[in-house]
């Protein structure tokens, strides 16, 4: 393919550790933190606001990047890691001053979840534990300078999930069989949990938090409804009592507030781009005056001080990962932190468009197509890279792997097939007892879709994926050789029966929610056997490449090996890559770029050969 007309980026530019991100500001607004390489792993960086010539790094992680930390007082951060992509994540603490890394939760086997980080407690935090049985998370009050773990509740066996109150109360609680779901509550820590609402998992009433009366919940909500809105839930009278936003063709799932004013600030969904809706002038006041000094791009606030007039700002678009920026409301100021990666420039990357087809059957599918820049736009290799999950959906957003791909010549489709969230109720139920058929289908009908509008090459279209999306993959070979030249399985689950079986103990809950969306191994037998892709590998003609990560609790490792392993036992060279110290896909940089490096001379060769 000739490059002559576009850049040719070099493959690690997409995929390197960012210079600076997931800025954070101290709640007394002193301290500005951020997340820098360090010998190529993330770690905690601080400086004194104003002082930036004096930065210091506060950790020294070697092994797995910093993903996830928050401030927990002026001069103490908290942090989460795992250890080899295991997900057994642990919460550590640092001191700003001595720079002291303390594990706060050093067991085996055991994961935290941070429930509430209690803001008015500089000295606690509210964690779910499953250090007494794998399976059941138990709450604690975690003290952290005497590392003291007090037991709040002891989780009978079927609570899954919990929600405290702005005082830090612990006043709800969902109970589920696996396909029921009962709703609890109460007034205060000294009372019992008494059931309010008892749904099946197809309706969900989701409490985000509580009025700022600690009285009702704010709640997604899609029961009586096929979108979910945004409602007040009365736990009194056991019923909605006002819907506070609504849209009719998607799922309106998350409200913001502020901490400080106790009001109701705005809510957000995504259509084909992330919108918002207003009910706050000073929000709303901000957001304008950012949106104008920033035109182009979207922007969120990602963090500010307890008196909320200092505010760390992120930008981002489909062809930027954007920069962060400090908001001093009070001056009018807004200073740039940094850019995340200053080495891609956005004017060579490919915009991203929202497409949307009709399937076989006669559904609205939505998707992404990204076109290479400088070529023209027909007979073109394609990549069809459908997202994990599967119940979650791809968005407007930048994303390395789409652009990286467009850089290399190919156009890019990403599908929000049946099942994927955020469509309401109807689109996601049907896709149950459907990988494999249907969900496959809508993939399908997308290449077609292409190859009717002249775009796609029908002999060069390849398909990449991870999780659910390697199960597309390995799918998408076995069930329709004729579409696909080859294919990337990414983590991907060939087996249904053995993924099932595999799962992290804490899933075990919600196993009989899992039979009614994929399959029964007993009682849906033969659907299984149909749609598992190893035992139709006799199928399987175009070249495939596997990655797996040796530690991922979620698709095991047998998944890629046993894929591989029959493929071979045909005769079949399976390129295969497994990492020892990586879980559910590679974090570690030098993991990701010989994933993508491999993947470059794999699509090449398969792709770009005619």
């Amino acid at each position: 393919m000739n490059q002559d007309s576009q850049p040719l980026i070099p493959l690690r530019d997409f995929f390197r550790n960012p210079e600076k991100a997931s800025f954070q500001i101290s709640p007394d607004g002193r301290y500005i933190s951020f997340l820098q390489p360090y010998n190529n792993r993330m770690n905690i960086f601080v400086y004194e606001r104003g002082q930036e010539h004096n930065v210091r790094r506060i950790t020294s992680v070697a092994t797995r990047d910093i993903r996830e930390y928050f401030w927990k007082n002026g001069n103490t951060l908290l942090y989460v890691q795992d250890f080899g992509g295991d997900e057994n994540d642990h919460l550590f603490i640092v001191d700003v001053d001595s720079h002291t890394v303390r594990d706060l939760t050093p067991f085996d086997n055991v994961k935290v979840i941070v429930i509430d980080e209690l803001y008015d407690n500089p000295d606690a935090v509210l964690v779910n534990l499953n250090n007494r049985l794998p399976e059941v998370f138990d709450v604690y009050r975690l003290h952290m300078s005497s590392g003291q773990l007090e037991l709040v509740f002891e989780n009978p066996g079927n609570i899954t999930d919990f929600l405290t109150d702005h005082n830090g109360e612990l006043r709800l609680a969902a109970v589920t069989d696996g396909v029921t779901t009962t709703l609890l509550a109460r007034n205060s820590s000294a009372e019992e949990f008494a059931p309010v609402l008892t749904t099946s998992f197809r309706e969900s009433l989701g409490p985000l938090f509580f009025t700022f009366d600690n009285n009702n919940v704010f709640a997604a909500s899609n029961l009586g409804r096929d979108k979910r809105a945004i409602v007040e839930f009365d736990l009194a009278t056991k019923q909605e009592k006002r819907v506070l936003s609504e849209h009719p063709e998607v799922d309106v799932l998350t409200m913001h507030y502020s901490r400080k004013r106790k009001v109701l600030t705005s809510i957000s969904f995504i259509t084909w781009k992330h919108e918002r809706i207003f009910f706050d002038d000073t929000i709303r006041g901000i957001y304008e005056q950012l949106w104008e000094k920033l035109s182009g791009y979207e922007v969120a606030l990602t963090a500010t001080t307890d008196d909320e007039d200092v505010f760390i700002v992120r930008t981002y678009s489909d062809r930027s990962l954007g920069s962060y920026y400090l908001y001093d409301t009070a001056a009018g100021t807004l200073e740039k932190l940094a850019d995340v990666s200053p080495w891609l420039h956005e004017e060579q990357l490919a915009p991203m468009q929202p497409i949307q087809f009709t399937s076989r059957d006669g559904l609205t599918i939505h998707g992404y197509l990204t076109l290479p820049v400088g070529v023209p736009h027909e007979n073109l290799p394609v990549v069809v890279n459908p997202h994990g999950g599967p119940w979650l959906r791809d968005t407007w957003t930048f994303n390395p792997e789409v652009q990286f791909l467009a850089n290399r010549g190919y156009a890019v489709l990403q599908v929000n097939y049946r099942s994927s969230t955020g469509y309401g109720r109807a689109f996601w139920e049907a896709g149950f007892k459907q990988w494999g058929r249907r969900m496959q289908d809508d993939l399908t009908d997308s290449v077609a879709m292409l190859v009717q509008r002249g775009i796609a090459d029908p002999t060069r279209v390849g398909i990449y994926g991870g999780s659910y999306g390697g199960y597309a993959v390995l799918a998408g070979l076995a069930f329709t050789p004729e579409v696909y030249a080859c294919g990337v399985d990414y983590v991907g689950v060939s087996n249904i029966f053995t993924f099932i079986e595999s799962i992290p103990p804490y899933w075990k809950p919600f196993l009989d929610m899992m039979y009614e969306m994929v399959g029964h191994p007993e009682h849906d037998k033969e659907l299984l056997e149909a749609v598992s892709p190893l035992f139709h590998v006799d199928n399987i003609k175009a070249p495939l490449l596997v990655a797996q990560g040796a530690n991922d609790p979620r698709v095991k490792q047998q998944e890629s090996d046993q894929i591989v392993q029959a493929l071979r036992g045909r005769g079949i060279e399976v390129p295969y890559i497994v990492k020892d110290n990586e879980g559910h896909g590679f974090h570690n940089e030098e993991n990701r770029f010989e994933l993508y490096e491999a993947m470059e001379e794999f699509f090449a060769k398969h792709l770009l050969k005619h």
